[in-house]
């Protein structure tokens, strides 16, 4: 019996199974001499890959800085943030706009206490008397008033002051011309 091929039927002597080809004996490209092994060829134990990875001239070279896919990314992103960036802005300008209508609104409240208190103390008798004594210089009946002008104490009644004296008569301006030249004539 031979030890590359059984009888016909049987099994092969080594295991292998009979095909009725003759067996390559050569091979028709040459094998490089660090690929043969000496593990076994059963199919099993076969060998992920039985030639070497080539790589294209191109690929030996640099990849590129950007890909396509990083390109398409970045204009996504870009694409998003010019979307988003005119209601972002607006957004926080209406929040601007609430907060400065909120402190007005608490400036407005303030007044409003404010005049109502003033207009609750303008309502009662004691404030109006005071207020007409100091602002409109009116006296009960039984006062006494003493007006100060330019420093000298008048006396006499609430409503009159002691006459000024009397300022001459206003002149035309040619009399007064005329008498100034005479002057500066001696």
């Amino acid at each position: 019996m031979s030890s590359v091929r059984g009888r016909r039927g049987g099994p092969a002597a080594d295991g292998r199974r009979a095909t009725g080809r003759v067996p390559r004996v050569h091979s028709t490209r040459p094998v490089r001499a660090g690929l043969r092994s000496t593990a076994s060829s059963r199919p099993g134990r076969r060998r992920p890959s039985r030639r070497p990875e080539r790589r294209p001239a191109a690929a030996a070279r640099r990849s590129p800085l950007f890909t396509g896919r990083a390109v398409v990314l970045v204009g996504l992103v870009l694409l998003l943030a010019l979307t988003l960036a005119g209601p972002i802005r607006q957004y926080l300008a209406g929040q601007a706009e609430l907060t400065r209508l909120a402190a007005e609104g608490e400036a407005l409240d303030r007044r409003a206490a404010d005049l109502a208190a003033q207009l609750e103390r303008q309502s009662s008798p004691a404030y109006a008397e005071r207020q007409a004594r100091a602002r409109l210089a009116y006296v009960l009946p039984g006062d006494r008033l003493v007006v100060v002008v330019d420093g000298e104490a008048v006396d006499g009644d609430a409503g009159t002051l002691a006459e000024a004296v009397a300022e001459p008569e206003p002149v035309p301006w040619y009399e007064g011309l005329m008498s100034s030249v005479a002057d500066a004539d001696g």
